[in-house]
């Protein structure tokens, strides 16, 4: 007859909730797994079939009751984990939007604005297409599998501990932030440059022939140009789509690896014994 203590029973139920906290957490921001389109229920099996996979790999866990306190401030705790390697990759999304958004307010389609599941709010219809370049480069590149693995990879470099998180991970977080703008305004600075020319010589022009109603031709002129420019420079965005995807990699990596408080405490080095 088999037999099972409650304490096996608890350490059984810490060694599968506990992991699937860190898994959960990036799956309800990361996307493309944090799509509004995407059933809950999906999302849920999703988090338990990766958490199944991933706990007979993950090292030594604290000896505690996931019940008491302590244990359900390491779950919380890797929740806040999760999150923050989502929140970076959302970014990265975020940066190719942002490009889109630049380009709309620039072409004067910044009014055309339509429902974003992703987002869950109104976007511009150029950063819905730029989104949805991004998407499917992340997936073509098979981005969503690179994202698992550094999740799997990130139970050993940062261990399942009782021990209190480091301020490290939060600046990781903040500093693919401020990647939003620098990369969203090196994605659109092609089209945007063009634009500019076209709305500079529409103003020689209007200065030239001041009997020309700018208002009428100078629209369908920057839209026509946007729209062309947008064409000829999709194939080029690859390149830089997948160095900006590289660069999250990295810094979910650093999030992942960011050690705890108390184990990135310096030593102190030992003082040297008195000449006899």
């Amino acid at each position: 007859m088999i037999s099972v203590t409650s304490a096996q029973l608890l350490s059984w139920i810490a060694a599968f909730i506990w992991p699937l906290s860190r898994v959960l957490g990036l799956i309800s921001i990361a996307p493309p797994f944090s799509n509004g389109q995407v059933p809950m229920r999906v999302k849920l099996m999703l988090g338990i079939f990766i958490s199944v996979l991933i706990t007979p790999n993950v090292p030594a866990l604290p000896a505690m009751d996931p019940m008491s306190l302590p244990g359900l401030l390491i779950v919380v705790q890797q929740i806040i984990i999760g999150v923050a390697m989502g929140t970076v990759m959302r970014m990265m999304f975020a940066a190719a939007e942002m490009a889109g958004q630049i380009v709309s307010m620039t072409m004067g389609l910044g009014f055309a604005a339509f429902f974003d599941p992703m987002s869950q709010g109104q976007t511009a219809a150029i950063s819905q297409v730029f989104s949805l370049l991004a998407t499917l480069v992340f997936l073509a590149v098979n981005g969503h599998l690179v994202v698992i693995s550094i999740l799997a990879d990130s139970f050993v470099t940062l261990p399942i501990s009782a021990q209190p998180m480091s301020t490290e991970g939060i600046r990781h977080v903040i500093d693919s932030c401020m990647a939003i703008f620098s990369m969203g305004l090196q994605l659109s600075m092609p089209i945007v440059g063009v634009l500019l020319v076209t709305n500079m010589a529409l103003g020689v022009l209007s200065r030239a022939a001041p009997q020309l109603n700018l208002f009428g031709i100078g629209f369908p002129i920057t839209l026509a140009t946007g729209f062309v420019m947008i064409a000829i420079s999709l194939p080029y965005m690859l390149t830089p789509m997948e160095r900006l995807f590289n660069n999250s990699y990295q810094m979910v990596q650093l999030i992942g690896a960011t050690p705890n408080a108390d184990a990135r405490a310096p030593m102190q080095p030992a003082r040297p014994s008195p000449a006899r």
